[in-house]
């Protein structure tokens, strides 16, 4: 008796390929539902306990009346709105600056031609010392330190070295940042450059850094944020930005409303940043997972 014939595999349309391809959602209709009603009751409950908790202090009316303050809102808000630009202008002008130094001193850690070793010592160095230092000394520093030296030509504004110790502080940490990511990249893609002729270089500068820099731009968004906090430490030297507005302003009215304001602008820049960052990590990390690029 003759075995019934087997059918030859037919080929697959595109469609059934990418309906293969698409991971099954392990999640069903009704357990979405459940767990928004759930997280939606826990934090209703939650509001609620704070709410009582809060009502029930002592302290709540005072509390109250000393930070949230509408009509001591209203009045520190343009004052704390105009130091709120020199953070700004102090954020836009460290950034790039941040982001040149920090690559160049990353690149300069990992050379390992012996000529260079000079520079690879100071990058190591510069990169230990202002790691290791608090932005908040750095900033006293060379506030009040450098200007003391009284040399010809330097300039003696505490804006100008409050946005030269930000620049030190945060080259540090985005340099081992840059150097995380240039480190990530296998040696076989330095290797393979190298085999189609391009110079050491040349594939690091076509081959290596593009892939480096796309895989560390999360962590440099939240270096961004970072930065921009610490824009408010130069009014420790007496610039007149957000945090010294709503110092002043609590010193002379005996109420702190004024820093809820600049907290609220700090907020209304870092927490879009924030959410960035998370979104490109998520983005990046299904991309590893389905093997595309990021």
């Amino acid at each position: 008796m003759n075995p019934d014939p087997v059918e030859a595999p037919r080929k697959l349309s595109e469609a059934e390929i990418e309906a293969l391809l698409v991971r099954p959602s392990v999640w069903k209709r009704r357990d979405v539902q459940r767990s928004l009603l759930i997280a939606t009751l826990s934090t209703v409950v939650l509001g609620a306990l704070i709410a009582y908790v809060l009502s029930e202090s002592t302290g709540w009316d005072a509390v109250r009346r000393s930070f949230l303050s509408w009509h001591h809102f209203q009045e520190a808000m343009p004052r704390v709105w105009d130091g709120f630009k020199l953070n700004i202008k102090i954020f836009l002008i460290a950034e790039p600056i941040v982001l040149v130094v920090g690559l160049l001193l990353a690149l300069a850690r990992l050379s390992r031609n012996p000529v260079l070793f000079p520079i690879r010592a100071f990058a190591v160095f510069f990169i230990d010392v202002f790691r290791g230092a608090p932005a908040l000394l750095v900033i006293l520093m060379l506030g009040f330190g450098v200007p003391g030296l009284r040399i010809e030509g330097l300039p003696r504004e505490p804006v100008f070295w409050g946005t030269v110790a930000i620049i030190l502080t945060s080259s540090a940490y985005t340099a081992e940042t840059f150097r995380a990511g240039i480190e990530s990249i296998h040696p076989g893609q330095r290797a393979a450059a190298r085999s189609l002729g391009l110079s050491n270089v040349r594939a690091q500068l076509h081959v290596v850094l593009p892939q480096a820099i796309r895989n560390v731009i999360p962590p440099l968004l939240s270096g961004f944020v970072a930065l921009q906090k610490e824009t408010s430490l130069v009014s420790a030297i007496g610039p007149l930005e957000a945090t010294r507005q709503a110092q002043i302003y609590a010193g002379t009215t005996f109420n702190f409303t004024s820093y809820l304001a600049a907290a609220l602008l700090f907020a209304a820049v870092t927490v879009p940043l924030a959410r960035l960052t998370d979104h490109l990590l998520v983005r990046s990390g299904k991309s590893r997972a389905s093997g595309g690029a990021v």
